[in-house]
């Protein structure tokens, strides 16, 4: 199997953790190698059609165990609930080169190496995990990340400004905070996992950036205006608060207009 729509398809509907991480390398080896075949012959399969694994348990964020890093049982909890998150991250970049099709071959390739990456994260806090003598599975999970996936499963520049630009966004604002409070605790294990992450987050959500731009401008469509228009219709409680990283959110492609509206009250 190399062809890019069949790959993902596959990666998508399978259930197992295991071939959801061996796929995405896989693919990635293969663009890499230029044996990669990115054309597109076969139909798009619904959302509904995606899988994931039995375990962890899904609940909602008030059912959720304390994730404060005073106590093991806190930090264990807190990188159960990273690891959730960088796990459905390699869903939600498959999803997105697998469901819109047409596109430039450069915006597949972006998407399949921020696969690749959240899978990357995903093993590195898997075995963060582990030496605490914890799997990923063993403690619940948030159970609403996937919701923005399905809720723009039929527009592109939503699931760009839903999921780029706004849920990993956040990573820029609230990730900083965290490795410094790994540092004070003298964690370095955690420092570095969670630099590594950040690093690669800023491009992720740069590559957001770019294409949501393009494809505004490409339809002649102002991307400062839509984005709030599209903030204002998909997010919940109308924009996500602050505060806000305004150095890493530049670097990431963030307006000056968007991150006045964002920090407007």
């Amino acid at each position: 199997m190399k062809n890019l729509f069949e790959m993902a398809e596959a990666c998508l509907q399978s259930a197992e953790v295991a071939e959801k991480l061996a796929l995405s390398h896989q693919a990635k080896a293969l663009m890499t190698s230029g044996s990669l075949d990115f054309s597109s012959n076969t139909p798009v399969q619904p959302i509904s059609a995606v899988r994931f694994p039995a375990r962890p348990v899904l609940m909602s964020p008030r059912h959720m165990p304390n994730r404060g890093l005073g106590t093991h049982e806190g930090v264990i909890a807190f990188f159960h609930a990273i690891a959730h998150v960088e796990f459905m991250a390699i869903s939600l970049a498959w999803d997105l080169l697998y469901r819109f099709r047409g596109l430039p071959v450069q915006f597949y390739q972006d998407w399949l190496t921020i696969a690749d990456e959240e899978a990357q994260h995903f093993e590195l806090i898997q075995q963060h995990l582990q030496r605490m003598n914890v799997n990923y599975g063993d403690l619940p999970a948030h159970g609403g990340l996937w919701d923005h996936a399905v809720e723009t499963a039929d527009h592109l520049l939503a699931r760009l400004a839903m999921v780029p630009r706004c849920m990993e966004a956040r990573g820029l604002d609230v990730t900083p905070g965290i490795i410094n409070k790994f540092a004070a605790m003298g964690d370095q294990a955690a420092v570095a996992i969670l630099n590594r992450i950040l690093t690669d987050e800023i491009t992720h959500v740069e590559r957001g950036s770019y294409w949501f731009n393009t494809l505004c401008r490409q339809q002649d469509i102002d991307p400062d205006s839509h984005y709030q228009q599209l903030i204002k219709q998909y997010y919940r409680g109308g924009k996500p608060k602050g505060p806000f990283n305004r150095e890493l959110r530049a670097i990431a492609g963030f307006s000056e207009v968007e991150m006045n509206w964002l920090e407007a009250h």
